[in-house]
């Protein structure tokens, strides 16, 4: 049950933000195992002047297209997160055309006995959704 919260400049249309979500949600049902039906991401958009960034971060040239993903799921092994992020950022920027350098991203995670969601059940062995495939 990833929850995702992505921050970026207002003025991006529907399609835009919509081949993001796509992006995000292809790289999650490959890397983490998430069912299909797992959709939990929240688009902010900031007004200009409320998203402060350096245009050069650890010396690479970002652009005001610059968007900041923070997820929010249960632990995972450190290569499988490794993967998420570069399965995440090649579906992203091949789906809406975002530059990489202008992708920033985070995982916080969070215990399994911590969510909640009507309908979900959870397997005591591995603390993930009954649904997941792989090693989720």
């Amino acid at each position: 049950m990833p929850m995702v919260y992505i921050w970026m400049h207002e003025g991006k249309d529907a399609a835009y933000k919509r081949h993001i979500a796509e992006g995000i949600h292809a790289a999650m049902k490959d890397v983490l195992g998430v069912p299909n039906d797992t959709w939990d991401q929240f688009f902010n958009e900031i007004k200009p002047g409320n998203m402060i960034f350096d245009p050069n971060y650890f010396g690479v040239a970002r652009s005001p297209d610059m968007i900041f993903i923070h997820f929010f799921f249960n632990t995972r092994p450190r290569e499988m997160k490794e993967r998420f992020f570069e399965a995440v950022a090649d579906e992203v920027t091949r789906r809406s055309g975002l530059r990489r350098e202008d992708l920033l991203m985070s995982i916080t995670e969070v215990p399994w006995e911590n969510w909640w969601a009507y309908g979900r059940t959870v397997d005591p062995t591995t603390g993930f959704d009954t649904r997941m495939t792989g090693q989720g």
